[in-house]
C-alpha cells in the first residue's frame, strides 16, 4: 500500500501497473477500463463507468480503497482535475487572450515554452537512450502524427531520413491509412505522436502496432494517454501555454533530443551517411548554395 496518495493520473497509473498482477479479475477489468478511458472517468457517473467496465459499482469503490483512497470520489477527483486543466476549448482560451495585448503576453508565451522544454527534459531524458536503442534495432521505423501532431512527426521523420532510409511516415492521404498499417510487422518499430484531445488515427496506428507485435513508442502528454497505455516506451512532453492552443515546443524538443541520442549511439558511420545525403541534396538542387544576388540597379 503506498504511504502517500498519488496526486495525478500519471502517478496513479504507475501504481496500478505496479500492483496489477496482485489484483483480482474484477479489479483488473476496472483497471484496464480506467486506463483506456481516463477522460470518461472525469465526466461519467460511477454507475455508468461500472457498466462500461463490466463490473458492479461497489467494485469501483473497493478498487479505489485497494489503491489507498478513502473511496471512489477521492480517486475520481484526480481525473477530474486533470481533465479540467486540459479540456478548456480552444475558443474559450482564445477569448481570454482577446483582452490581453502587448509585451506581457509575448513574455508569458516564451516563459511557458521554456518551462515546457525544461519539464520535458526532466520527464523524458532518462528514457531517451532506451528508445534510441530500440529504434536502432528495428527493421523499419514507422512514424505517425495527425493534425497538429503532424508537425512533430514530420520533423522527426524528415531528420531521421537524413541518415536512415528505412523510415516511413504514415499518413491519411486518399483514405489509405488502413492500407499503410498493413506494412507494420513484428520486426519494426512505430513512433506515434499525440496529445489531448487525442486523435482517433493515432489510436488506430497504436492498435495496429500492438496487433503486429511491433515495438511502440508513444510521444505524448501523459503516461495514461490512449497511445501510451499500449506503448513499450513513452516519452512525455509538456504542452503548457497561455495561448489558445497547446504548445508543440515540448514535442519538438523531445523528438530532436531523441534524434541526437540516436546519432550519438550510431558511431562514425552515421557521419558518412549524413554527409552523403547532404551532398545529394545540394547536387540535386533541393538545397541551394548561398549565392549573392545579382545587382539589379541601373547605372546612372
Amino acid at each position: 500500500m503506498p504511504h502517500s496518495l498519488p496526486t495525478t493520473p500519471e502517478a496513479l497509473g504507475a501504481i496500478v501497473r505496479e500492483r496489477f498482477t496482485a489484483m483480482s479479475p474484477e479489479f483488473r477489468r476496472a483497471a484496464r477500463f480506467l486506463a483506456d478511458h481516463p477522460e470518461e472517468v472525469a465526466v461519467s457517473s460511477m454507475r455508468a463507468l461500472a457498466a462500461r467496465a463490466r463490473v458492479q459499482p461497489p467494485t469501483l469503490v473497493r478498487f479505489a480503497q485497494f489503491l489507498g483512497f478513502p473511496g471512489w470520489p477521492a480517486m475520481r477527483e484526480l481525473y477530474v482535475a486533470s481533465f479540467r486543466a486540459r479540456s478548456v476549448p480552444y475558443a474559450s482560451r482564445a477569448k481570454a487572450l482577446v483582452s490581453r495585448r502587448g509585451r506581457d503576453l509575448v513574455e508569458d508565451v516564451c516563459d511557458a515554452q521554456k518551462l515546457d522544454i525544461d519539464t520535458t527534459r526532466v520527464r523524458s531524458s532518462a528514457t531517451l537512450p532506451k528508445v534510441a536503442a530500440l529504434l536502432r534495432k528495428a527493421r523499419t521505423v514507422h512514424v505517425a502524427g495527425f493534425r497538429s501532431s503532424y508537425a512533430v512527426a514530420f520533423g522527426f521523420a524528415y531528420l531521421y531520413r537524413l541518415f536512415r532510409a528505412s523510415v516511413s511516415l504514415i499518413g491519411t492521404e486518399g483514405g489509405t491509412l488502413e492500407m499503410q498499417l498493413r506494412a507494420i510487422t513484428s520486426a519494426d518499430a512505430a513512433v506515434v505522436v499525440s496529445f489531448a484531445p487525442y486523435s482517433r488515427e493515432a489510436r488506430l496506428v497504436a492498435e495496429a502496432a500492438s496487433r503486429a507485435r511491433c515495438k511502440l513508442i508513444a510521444i505524448t502528454d501523459s503516461t495514461v494517454a490512449p497511445i501510451a497505455l499500449r506503448a513499450d516506451e513513452t516519452l512525455v512532453f509538456s504542452v503548457t501555454s497561455p495561448s489558445f492552443f497547446p504548445s508543440l515546443v515540448g514535442g519538438i524538443s523531445v523528438a530532436e533530443s531523441l534524434l541526437a541520442v540516436i546519432v550519438s549511439q550510431e558511431g562514425r558511420g552515421v557521419v558518412r551517411r549524413i554527409e552523403s545525403t547532404e551532398r545529394q541534396l545540394f547536387e540535386s538542387g533541393a538545397y541551394e548554395e548561398g549565392v549573392k544576388a545579382k545587382s539589379t540597379r541601373r547605372s546612372a
